[in-house]
């Protein structure tokens, strides 16, 4: 079982292993602007910046927080969108050895107050239409000065915007009042020399990142990641994409960059090849579809949510995709059924992947144009182990029987930072503890069956949400569904499945069932239904099963 069966599936393009540079991960950045500094890096609502145009800012913007008074080591927070500034931002502040924390702009001012807290952070950089929430948390936090940015600064002039912008009605920004410690990002850079700047670090030790991990369960951790850590991922996932093509791929930029599967598959592989990012703020399908046609779009990672969106647009057949060469998609268990309709419609490629913050993130894909397997996520990437073990005894398990899945490679993060009582308990003897139940097949295929803490235990069976929302796919009727455990007197617990049903179509709870029923065994069958318009939702795609969990003890419990 630890013999790699995988390694005969990979493409005699891909090697096992591979020597990873050890320098700073802004690295990538730099020598594109070096190679094809009259390219262009970014495209932002019409508007273009070439690599050469990244990199002085970039520069100027390390001098910024060199001026500011930030060292090596120092916690620098981003609370931005896909726009340019947040580009600039992060590589700048890895150029000076800053440690870069990334910050969902949903935040509330709870969760805002607790990560800037628990990383330490003493700069923030945030959209000004984010003012009010970011002021009313400073005074409580350890940030030193705030530096606002506006999606107006990187506009077009005149605005002939390739899409229309949809804003609020307070429009593209608002009147900041800046007060003692608080800064514009234009004026400061406006102000800042373009010469180059740098820290020494150590790759393999120095933090890059902390990425915090979602927290629907509790209060999030913050996952150490070092330069090596995002350098040797990005390189992986380089091994992977072998047929990309160096200054001349465009990725669709719609995952967001402060999730860390946007950060490498997106930013950093972006820059590692020297291709184009079209910045995308905020998912729309109607969007994405115009550009998708206009600009060409060579690569689109992205969440199964996404492509579901996009096949069930009903304007797709007004634009051309046929650009569209890879997608990776991560995130959530991408519906075996979609992967067909997906490449029927723009010709290119959909594989699923896994990954998780802990592993910056990928460890698993399936091939993109060799042998893949539908409802796999795939084999593991070059210098990267993989086994399944019994939960109960850390033995590994044969082909085909389901544990948990354990990984080792160089992408897995350093621990989690202030938590050595977590990190002892996620990190043994150099392996990672995902907490994902699995299995894999003789071929070295491996397939997710589902979260251990996930898996609903009713009448002593146990039953995986991901094979019965598998099955609710299926029907033809069905938008979007989750399957969550909820509490039962007699079973312990019980299956719940929550649907959003497609627009203009019937379906009744009945029929739901009898499909269930021809497809599953019936202790798998969900006892209970409910239609919903949508379904919780993190900014990437991935369901907030946990929500819908709570809810569920919440209503239980005012009965």
């Amino acid at each position: 079982m630890t013999d790699k069966v995988w390694l005969a599936e990979y493409p005699k393009e891909v090697f096992p292993t591979y020597d990873y540079p050890k320098h700073n991960l802004a690295q990538f950045m730099l020598d594109a602007a070096a190679k094809y500094p009259e390219n262009t890096a970014l495209f932002f609502y019409g508007k273009k910046i070439k690599y050469k145009e990244l990199l002085y800012e970039t520069y100027q913007f390390a001098h910024v927080l060199k001026e500011l008074g930030v060292e090596k080591g120092d916690r620098v927070a981003i609370m931005l969108p896909n726009c340019p500034q947040a580009v600039i931002t992060y590589y700048g502040a890895l150029l000076i050895g800053a440690i870069v924390v990334q910050t969902n702009p949903t935040y509330v001012e709870r969760e805002l107050e607790y990560q800037l807290n628990d990383s330490g952070a003493t700069i923030l950089i945030a959209l000004d239409l984010l003012h009010n929430r970011v002021r009313n948390v400073l005074t409580k936090t350890t940030v030193r000065h705030t530096i606002f940015t506006s999606i107006k600064d990187y506009l077009p002039f005149p605005k002939n915007f390739l899409y229309p912008l949809k804003v609020k009605k307070d429009g593209l920004s608002m009147n900041v009042r800046y007060e003692k410690n608080m800064f514009s990002l234009k004026d400061l850079l406006s102000q800042a020399p373009v010469s180059p700047v740098s820290v020494e670090i150590n790759p393999e030790k120095d933090l890059a990142l902390l990425q915090y991990t979602g927290g629907t369960t509790g209060l999030s951790k913050g996952v150490m990641l070092t330069h090596y850590n995002l350098v040797a991922n990005t390189l992986q996932t380089r091994a992977w994409t072998y047929r990309s093509e160096e200054s001349k791929e465009r990725y669709l930029a719609a995952l967001p960059f402060f999730h860390v599967f946007g950060m490498t598959v997106l930013m950093n592989l972006a820059m590692k090849l020297g291709g184009m990012l079209i910045l995308i703020p905020k998912f729309e399908p109607e969007l994405s579809l115009k550009l998708i046609n206009k600009m060409k779009p060579t690569t689109f990672p992205g969440a199964p949510t996404m492509y579901i969106s996009l096949m069930n647009s009903p304007n797709i057949h007004k634009y051309d995709l046929s650009s569209i060469n890879v997608c990776i998609s991560g995130a959530a268990s991408l519906p075996s059924h979609l992967q067909e309709i997906f490449e029927n419609v723009t010709g290119g490629k959909l594989i699923e992947g896994y990954g998780l913050t802990e592993a910056s993130p990928v460890t698993h894909a399936n091939n993109i144009w060799e042998k893949r397997k539908l409802g796999s996520i795939g084999i593991p990437f070059p210098d990267t182990e993989a086994k399944i073990i019994d939960p109960d005894t850390g033995v590994e398990v044969d082909y085909g029987e389901v544990g948990e899945l354990i990984i080792r490679g160089p992408q897995v993060m350093q621990g989690y930072w202030n938590q050595p009582e977590e990190t002892t308990n996620t990190l043994k003897d150099g392996w990672l503890y995902t907490g994902d139940m699995a299995k894999m097949d003789d071929d070295g295929f491996f397939y997710i069956i589902d979260r251990k803490k996930d898996v609903i235990i009713a009448g002593g069976f146990n039953i995986y949400p991901r094979e019965i929302e598998e099955v609710l796919f299926e029907h033809p009727a069905v938008l979007d569904a989750v399957v969550v455990g909820i509490p039962d007197e007699y079973r312990g617990e019980t299956v719940k499945a929550f649907i959003v049903i497609k627009d203009g179509v019937n379906l009744d709870i009945e029929q739901l069932e009898t499909f269930c029923r021809a497809k599953l065994a019936a202790y798998k069958v969900p006892r209970k239904f409910e239609f919903r318009d949508s379904l919780p939702k993190t900014l990437i795609g991935k369901t907030l099963r946990r929500l819908l969990v709570e809810e569920e003890k919440e209503n239980l419990q005012d009965k």
